[in-house]
C-alpha cells in the first residue's frame, strides 16, 4: 500500500463516503482520521439514508463505536494490524451473529 503522505481529509467531509477502503485505511495508519470518527461518520450516514434505502436490519451502533475505540487504542499505541483495521464495515444478516437479530434476508 502506498504512504498515506498524499491521501489527506477532504475539506467535505462527506466525500469520505466515496474514498475507496485503500486510501481510507491509509488516512486511518496515518492518524489523519481515527476509526472512531470515520465509524461515527458511516453511523450517522446510515440513520441518514436508511429509512429510505433500508439499507441495515440491526444499526448496532454501541457495538461499532467499542470496537472502533479499541482499533484507534492499538493504533495509537503502535499495534497497526493491517489495511481493514479500524475500518467500520457492515455484515449481511445472512450470518448467524451472537446477540444480533438474524433473518437470513426474509
Amino acid at each position: 500500500m502506498p504512504e498515506a503522505s498524499g491521501i489527506q481529509v477532504p475539506s467535505n467531509f462527506e466525500d469520505l463516503a466515496f474514498y475507496p477502503v485503500t486510501e481510507l485505511a491509509q488516512l486511518i495508519k496515518s492518524r489523519k482520521i481515527t476509526s472512531t470518527e470515520l465509524t461515527q461518520f458511516y453511523i450517522e450516514r446510515l440513520k441518514k439514508f436508511g429509512p429510505r434505502l433500508e439499507c441495515v436490519i440491526t444499526l448496532t451502533e454501541e457495538l461499532a463505536l467499542a470496537q472502533a475505540k479499541r482499533a484507534d487504542k492499538e493504533i495509537a499505541s503502535g499495534r497497526y494490524r493491517g489495511p481493514l483495521h479500524g475500518i467500520p464495515w457492515g455484515a449481511k444478516d445472512l450470518l448467524s451473529t451472537k446477540g444480533i437479530k438474524t433473518t437470513w434476508g426474509a
